[in-house]
């Protein structure tokens, strides 16, 4: 695992000469792997919460048939014009603009709108982190290599800018952040000259924060850049992203039918930790103290986990870099959803 700890942005420096020439475009994760993990039944209703260009979603409905219905949710209003375009050729897609936490509330909107039948899913597919779309448009503000307003925000028209957070927060609640969510060893260090930096100046460019980082961190990790973990740290909070898995997996256990399945890939420690903890929690079940009268269906486990943490093939790695970090797994529901 602490192989493995790369993160979409340590990779950056590998891949900018490739993805100039690829205008933005995506290669999806484990692409057949997540796929064959959902178990696609033709006539299922299955839940892509990460759209991003679809390329899980494509294969997704390369297996559902005429009854079958896909739901696709994300924050990104590009993502979701991409997905729109697909749905005008295919009445078999819900589109959805939300965080994937928000997934019952899509599922909600669909039942209202007839367009399924229920507020249970037979799958559910999360694909964590940024998008390569994303992460290559400079003017996203996601990537310390590309010069940029610093934005980082996945739905550019909701919340808080990366920028507009780093001119407002004190001192301690900016070490918190790049220590809790990028495990920066210079994080107070680093929120000490943000805060200096901005008192003459407003942080509000890409090679601004980068450069100031640059400047701080003293000791270099070789092979990555010294803001690596600043701008994960400041993206993941912008953005909530821990948050809103935390949520949409304790949802899942009342959104899933029995035998229906969660699929997660995760691109660093942070997330994978969260996953895998919940599936193992769900799996064993509920501790209850010696004595205390309780109902077997009381004390069921909800979920079980399917097989071990799979990663990409080498293949895969040496096509697509920016999978090398990507760590699956996949959960099962194991009784009947919660009413």
């Amino acid at each position: 695992m602490k192989k493995n700890k790369a993160t979409n942005s340590s990779m950056e420096e590998e891949v900018v000469a490739k993805t100039e020439k690829k205008a933005f475009s995506h290669e999806t994760v484990m692409l057949n792997e997540a796929v064959e993990a959902l178990q696609v039944k033709a006539d299922g209703c299955y839940i892509d919460a990460t759209y991003g260009r679809g390329g899980h979603s494509s294969l997704i409905l390369e297996q559902l048939g005429p009854e079958g219905r896909l739901i696709v949710i994300d924050k990104d209003p590009e993502a979701i014009a991409h997905a729109k375009a697909k749905q005008a050729e295919d009445n078999r897609i819900v589109v959805w603009q939300g965080a994937f936490s928000d997934f019952p509330d899509a599922l909600n909107e669909a039942v209202a709108s007839g367009e399924i039948s229920s507020n249970k899913a037979d799958g559910l597919l999360l694909d964590l982190g940024v998008s390569s779309p994303q992460l290559d448009d400079a003017s996203r503000g996601f990537s310390f290599m590309r010069e940029g307003a610093l934005d980082m925000r996945m739905n550019p028209d909701v919340g808080m800018s990366a920028s507009e957070w780093l001119q407002k927060a004190d001192e301690a609640e900016i070490a918190d952040v790049i220590w809790r969510y990028g495990e920066e060893r210079f994080s107070r260090r680093i929120a000490k000259d943000i805060v200096k930096h901005r008192e003459e100046e407003e942080i509000v460019t890409t090679k601004q924060l980068a450069d100031l980082i640059a400047a701080t961190v003293y000791k270099k990790e070789p092979g990555k850049h010294p803001a690596t973990r600043s701008f994960q740290a400041i993206r993941i909070f912008i953005n909530r992203e821990l948050d809103d898995l935390t949520d949409c997996l304790d949802l899942s256990i009342k959104h899933l039918v029995t035998q229906g399945r969660i699929v997660v890939i995760s691109f660093h420690s942070l997330e994978d930790r969260i996953v895998k903890r919940f599936l193992q929690m769900h799996q064993r079940g509920p501790k209850i103290p010696k004595g205390l009268p309780i109902m077997a269906d009381q004390y069921a486990p909800k979920m079980r986990m399917v097989g071990k943490a799979h990663k990409p093939s080498k293949d895969e790695v040496s096509g697509n870099v920016r999978s090398r970090s990507a760590i699956m797994r996949i959960g099962e529901r194991t009784d009947a959803p919660l009413d």
